[in-house]
């Protein structure tokens, strides 16, 4: 028998949390399931120093802690599990978690968020967790005056790599064209730190390592040369794609699959389906733009229930 929901939210990150507090304060009785990373992608992050009222700045994993325990105190039922199938050709929404309990719920928030880009080599594969990340901010202090070696040429590959340039001895920076990406800004930035250097037109063909971890990098120029770099750590920085797996033929996604809302609504293409936070914003990312679209995704699942 399918348990009843008025509003199940999927996800568990600030924007997640941020509509539980809200639906939950108007006596909605959510459910949300965290998925397969609970407090989604700022428990993997350090300090938070951009989070409005925090002077002193916060960790990743206390902001989610406290946004949660928020939700709890009015009421939101949060579960551990994965929502794993949903049919949402008609309401009530027929929802599937861990592939054995059904729910049948009458408003639906995505707030599933984004994961980060790995180039898919198995080599990276075997050292993620070992020197292989995704996150400077998270693990670069771990490699304080060692050699660390940043893939992309974005702004996000150029954060990191100025980031990781106050730590560690020298970045290299592997980028694939002969040119950054990055706002002007960003690459005065790297251009003017003495121990960035920037590998262009350079790909990685293997991560190097042994039982401690990483060594080296193996790199390939675009005219079949090669090279080897000796680094202890490897950052990605290549960009995210949104976690919409489940929901790619039932709601309208943009080109790299992230949901698309009515501007200035998180309304989605179905009705009673409302998405939020980083699963419908591939320019901002932030944790305080996830939570103000949490809020926005409750607000107009209110008003859709009361309709």
């Amino acid at each position: 028998m399918a348990e009843a929901v008025k509003v199940l939210i999927i996800g568990s990150g600030p924007a997640g949390y941020t509509a539980a507090i809200y639906t939950s304060r108007a006596n909605l009785s959510p459910v949300l399931y965290e998925g397969i990373e609970p407090g989604g992608q700022l428990t993997t992050t350090t300090d938070v120093e951009n989070f409005p009222g925090y002077p002193e700045s916060v960790t990743g994993p206390d902001l989610m802690a406290q946004m949660r325990k928020q939700a709890e105190r009015f009421g939101a039922d949060i579960r551990s599990g994965m929502v794993t199938t949903v049919d949402l050709s008609s309401r009530p929404f027929h929802v599937v978690v861990d592939g054995t309990t059904e729910i049948k719920a009458e408003t639906l928030i995505i707030a599933t968020g984004a994961s980060a880009k790995y180039l898919g080599l198995p080599s990276e594969t075997k050292f993620r967790g070992q020197g292989v990340s995704a996150c400077a901010t998270c693990d670069g202090f771990f490699y304080r005056k060692k050699d660390v070696a940043v893939v992309g040429g974005g702004d996000t590959a150029c954060e990191e790599a100025s980031y990781l340039a106050s730590l560690c001895r020298k970045v290299y920076m592997i980028v694939r064209k002969p040119h950054l990406r990055a706002s002007k800004a960003m690459q005065q930035r790297v251009f003017n730190t003495p121990n960035i250097e920037v590998l262009f037109e350079h790909n990685t063909a293997e991560v190097l390592g042994d039982e401690s971890g990483v060594t080296g990098a193996l790199l390939r120029k675009n005219d079949g040369t090669e090279m080897k770099i000796d680094v202890s750590g490897f950052f990605l920085a290549i960009g995210h794609h949104p976690n919409t797996e489940i929901f790619r033929d039932q709601l309208k996604l943009d080109a790299e699959g992230y949901v698309k809302v009515e501007p200035g609504t998180s309304k989605t293409s179905v009705e009673g389906v409302f998405a939020a936070g980083d699963v419908r914003d591939p320019h901002y990312r932030q944790a305080i733009t996830a939570a103000a679209s949490g809020c926005i995704a409750a607000l107009d699942c209110e008003r859709f229930l009361l309709r």
